[in-house]
C-alpha cells in the first residue's frame, strides 16, 4: 500500500467522484481508477462502489479513509514539527463569512509585516464547515461566532460586539431619536440563509422579546443583505465591523435602546494537533489584535 494510492482513495472519497478527483489531482481518470483497482486487490475487497454519476464508500472504504486521514495527519505534524523554526511555514485560518472580509485583511497585514517569512492561507465558510475541518486537521485554528457546538476543541473568546440595527434611508424608524425592540416588530426582515450562525444571534435576540422576525428574503452574502434593506426589501441587524467598513450612504445603522443584540466572536483551534510556534504566534497575535 502506497501513500499516493491512499491520497487518491481519500481525493475521490472527498468528492464523490473519479472525475472531479482526478481533475484537481493532475492525474487522468483511468491512472486514477487504476490506482484504487491495485489497492482493492491488494486489501480483497472493494472500498468504493461506482454508480453512474458518483461513488459512494463501503463498510471497508469508510474504515480505510479514517486510517489514512490518521496517518496523513500524523505525517503532516511530524514534518511540521521537524521543521517548526517560528517564523517561517504556514498558518490556515478558517472563518465564517461574517467576520473573515472585515476582520481579517489588517490583522493578516499586521501579521504579515511581523512575521514576513510566513504564509497564511484562509479558508472562508460556515461553523459547521469550519468545525468539520479543525477536527479533520485541514485548518490550524477558526475564527467563528460562539456558542461553538463541538467537542474535543479549545475555545477562547476574543469580543463581544454589538448587532445594530439597519435600515433604508426613507424608513420611518430613521428619524426616531429612541427605537425601542416594539418598534422593528412590524417590519419585515432580510437575513442569511439558515446555514449562518449571524441568522440565529438575530432570531434568538428578537424571540427572547416574544416576538419572531419575518424574513421575507434570506440570502448567503452580507453584502446582499445590506443591499436588499437599501432596496427597501426590508430591515435587518448588521455586525458591527462590517458598518464600520461600510462606505455607502444608502441605508443608516442605529444602536437599540436597551439591552442591545451582540455575538461574542472567538477562535477555536484543535488541541490534538500539533501547534507549531508559528501557529502560537498567530493565535497570541490574534488576541492582542482583538483587544
Amino acid at each position: 500500500m502506497e501513500l499516493d494510492q491512499l491520497r487518491y482513495f481519500l481525493r475521490v472519497a472527498q468528492r464523490g467522484s473519479f472525475t472531479k478527483a482526478a481533475d484537481e489531482l493532475g492525474v487522468s481518470q483511468p491512472a486514477l481508477s487504476r490506482s484504487i483497482q491495485k489497492l482493492e486487490e491488494e486489501l480483497g475487497q472493494p472500498v468504493i462502489e461506482r454508480h453512474p454519476r458518483h461513488v459512494t464508500l463501503t463498510e471497508a472504504g469508510a474504515l480505510l479513509q479514517s486510517r489514512a486521514q490518521q496517518i496523513f495527519t500524523i505525517l503532516d505534524d511530524t514534518k511540521a514539527e521537524i521543521t517548526d523554526d517560528g517564523i517561517s511555514g504556514r498558518v490556515r485560518v478558517g472563518a465564517i463569512p461574517t467576520i473573515a472580509p472585515y476582520f481579517l485583511p489588517k490583522l493578516l497585514q499586521q501579521f504579515a509585516t511581523k512575521f514576513p517569512k510566513a504564509t497564511v492561507l484562509v479558508q472562508e465558510n460556515t461553523t459547521d464547515n469550519l468545525l468539520k475541518s479543525l477536527t479533520q486537521g485541514e485548518i490550524d485554528l477558526a475564527i467563528l461566532a460562539i456558542p461553538v457546538p463541538a467537542k474535543y476543541l479549545e475555545v477562547e473568546e476574543l469580543f463581544e460586539e454589538e448587532l445594530l440595527l439597519v435600515l433604508p434611508l426613507e424608513h420611518p424608524l430613521v428619524e426616531q431619536e429612541k427605537i425601542k425592540i416594539a418598534d422593528i416588530e412590524p417590519y419585515r426582515f432580510v437575513l442569511l440563509d439558515e446555514a449562518h450562525c449571524l441568522s440565529d444571534n438575530v432570531v434568538s435576540y428578537c424571540r427572547q422579546r416574544s416576538f419572531h422576525p419575518v424574513a421575507v428574503e434570506r440570502t448567503s452574502q452580507l453584502t446582499m443583505v445590506q443591499e436588499l434593506v437599501s432596496l427597501s426589501h426590508g430591515i435587518s441587524m448588521i455586525p458591527d465591523m462590517a458598518r464600520q467598513v461600510d462606505q455607502s450612504n444608502r441605508r443608516v445603522y442605529r444602536s437599540l435602546s436597551g439591552k442591545k443584540p451582540t455575538r461574542k466572536v472567538a477562535f477555536a483551534w484543535n488541541p490534538y494537533r500539533f501547534q507549531s510556534r508559528l501557529v502560537k504566534a498567530f493565535r497570541a497575535h490574534l488576541l492582542k489584535f482583538a483587544k
